[in-house]
């Protein structure tokens, strides 16, 4: 903006305002003060800054903003008749205040927070408010509002301005919670990308799926990392091998438990948690893993663990699912990544994704397009995954691709 023709005694100050948030203050004039006879104070009450300002004349002074030191720059002409001819400013930002975008190749300091919660106005712009405030650049932000009054938001936000230090993550965090708590908010979290997540993955025998996320991964199309593998056989050991790949050959044994397969799965399920614990994994991939998860194992991982399979369910259960498809003519066959529940092949949909078929596709072919559909619909889905893009309500998925 442009201030032209001014009355000497201008002054760029900043406000505060609740959560710490601090927002630029607009410059205002002593005249109408001098006119009523009111004190320099008064005017500055009257104003809305709290701050007093004794700066001397065409120097800069700097106060500190938490933890931050901004620099604020005051013109105090030593003549009542000298007159600034015009202040010009690329923004509605005083100088000094706002948080620097930092290079735009450096992700050190970029941060994903979701938001689910019942719409209210003014919330939008709270939380805008709220990360300017806190010395964030917002670089991306998708929000939907459902038919029954949800709200969900996903930003992408820059925060190696924090005013806090860009460090001091509990700061941020902090502000956060305490807007969410006066909203109301169901749920919100917050993913760093200087934190990568931490996938496991179990397989059977099938292998499309664990080697297409493998090259995916090493190609860095999958912006995480791979701790280790689990199967409960050994014919994909090679593979893990030759991407460097820890392995672990974690079998179902009942013979151990007189037979009983519930205890042998207990027994097996407790082995992976402590190979998930010992390295820290926060996600799971189940890559064509042919086993039932438990309903405790499924009820501790619900929220991170993403199964694949064909999309004939419900319709062709079982075994030979494309032979019976083929008998039954379908046109399309597909694919759906969800995310695994006690309700088996039933929890919140990521990803779907179809291929055509016709009638001169033979089961072979079907097959082949199947596994083309279900690698890209895992590895899409763990990428939205990964990406923070996937927000769970009441079973359904928001998705914000």
């Amino acid at each position: 903006f442009a201030l032209r023709n001014a009355r000497p005694h201008l002054q760029t100050m900043t406000s505060t305002l609740t959560y710490g948030v601090r927002a630029p203050a607009a410059a205002f004039s002593l005249v109408r003060a001098q006119r009523r006879g009111e004190p320099l104070g008064r005017a500055r009450a009257l104003s809305g800054i709290k701050t007093p300002a004794r700066f001397s004349s065409g120097r800069a002074k700097r106060h500190s903003l938490g933890a931050r030191t901004v620099a604020t720059a005051v013109t105090e002409p030593s003549s009542e008749a000298a007159r600034v001819e015009e202040v010009k400013l690329s923004s509605s930002v005083l100088p000094g205040t706002a948080p620097s975008n930092g290079n735009p190749d450096d992700r050190t300091f970029v941060a994903k927070v979701r938001f689910i919660g019942p719409d209210r106005k003014g919330l939008m712009a709270s939380l805008t408010q709220l990360m300017f405030g806190c010395g964030c650049n917002i670089l991306s932000s998708a929000q939907y509002v459902s038919d029954d009054g949800m709200f969900f938001q996903r930003l992408s936000i820059d925060f190696s301005g924090l005013f806090s230090g860009a460090d001091n993550r509990a700061a941020l965090e902090s502000s956060i919670e305490n807007l969410a708590r006066q909203f109301e908010m169901d749920s919100w979290d917050i993913s760093y990308n200087a934190d990568p997540h931490r996938v496991g993955i179990l397989v059977s025998k099938i292998d499309h799926c664990l080697w297409d996320l493998l090259v995916r991964h090493a190609n860095g199309e999958l912006k995480c990392e791979i701790p280790f593998i689990i199967s409960n056989h050994t014919d994909l050991k090679y593979i893990a091998d030759q991407f460097g790949i820890p392995f672990f050959h974690l079998p179902m044994e009942p013979e151990k438990f007189g037979g009983d397969k519930v205890k042998a799965k207990a027994a097996q399920e407790a082995k992976i948690e402590a190979l998930i614990e010992k390295h820290g994994a926060d996600t799971l991939v189940m890559a064509r893993y042919m086993q039932v998860l438990s309903d405790a194992f499924c009820d501790r991982h619900a929220s991170h663990t993403i199964n694949i399979h064909h999309s004939f369910l419900p319709a062709f259960e079982g075994a030979k699912p494309y032979h019976r498809a083929k008998e039954r003519g379908v046109k399309l066959i597909g694919a759906t990544a969800h995310y695994a529940t006690a309700k088996l092949d039933m929890g919140p949909i990521i990803v779907q994704d179809v291929a055509p078929v016709s009638h001169r596709d033979t089961v072979k072919d079907m097959v082949r397009k199947g596994k083309d559909v279900e690698r890209v619909a895992l590895a899409r889905a763990l990428r939205y995954h990964l990406e923070s893009r996937v927000l769970v309500h009441d079973g359904r998925t928001v998705v914000f691709d």
